[in-house]
């Protein structure tokens, strides 16, 4: 009898963890969601053989808890793709993370650590998103290409970072869920040789990650 519950309600959260393909209309499941499904085998188990009601219990809980993580970072990355459709915001997903890649030519001025007005309505967008789903902590690091001195970079960098930070805290987002990093050019995403490399390496990125239980 224990099995056979835990299937029947890990099977309905794996269901209720799937998303919409926006290219395809087809049904498909979330990384963490899949995950989530065997989490609830490996609990189910542990609630089989012990026959106690708590065990069952704790099986069941950590079936859905597994699954609905996955949900949860799902349906804020559909969310957040379709807010940031055409703004030059990257939304790239990591297992259970969500990073989004900011370039730094249309969030900053040039050698500027003030937000363009321009860029205003994109962050406006994030914060609703994240002020609907507030069990996530956002990591926010400022990075730059390698010209200038490594303190110059680390300056700069770091205050990009705290001003994307200020902005989000000015639209209702806890302050308290947020790290701010300055990282200078020490992760670069592209080559550092070209104009178009340093453009790129050139960004803030805010990651969005489910809150440690």
């Amino acid at each position: 009898m224990p099995l056979k519950i835990v299937a029947a309600v890990a099977a309905a959260a794996f269901l209720s963890a799937c998303t919409v393909n926006p290219y395809t209309g087809e049904k498909q499941a979330g990384k963490a969601a899949t995950y989530g499904l065997g989490a609830a085998a490996v609990c189910g188990l542990a609630g089989a053989i012990d026959s106690g009601k708590h065990a069952r219990n704790a099986a069941l809980g950590c079936g859905i808890v597994g699954a609905g993580v996955g949900a949860y970072m799902d349906v804020q990355e559909a969310k957040l793709r379709q807010q940031l459709e055409g703004t030059g915001v990257r939304v790239a997903r990591e297992g259970d993370n969500i990073r989004l890649i900011m370039p730094g030519n249309i969030t900053f001025e040039s050698n500027s650590y003030n937000v363009r007005s321009n860029f205003y309505p994109t962050l406006d967008s994030v914060g609703e998103v994240l002020a609907k789903y507030g069990d996530t902590d956002l990591r926010i690091s400022g990075h730059t290409d390698n010209t200038g001195s490594r303190q110059l970079n680390e300056t700069l960098s770091q205050r990009r970072a705290a001003s994307v930070a200020d902005y989000l805290s000015s639209r209702n987002i806890d302050r308290s869920r947020m790290q701010v990093q300055g990282m200078a050019y020490d992760q670069p995403i592209a080559d550092n040789d070209s104009e178009q490399g340093r453009a790129q390496n050139r960004r803030v990125e805010l990651y969005i990650l489910p809150k440690a239980v």
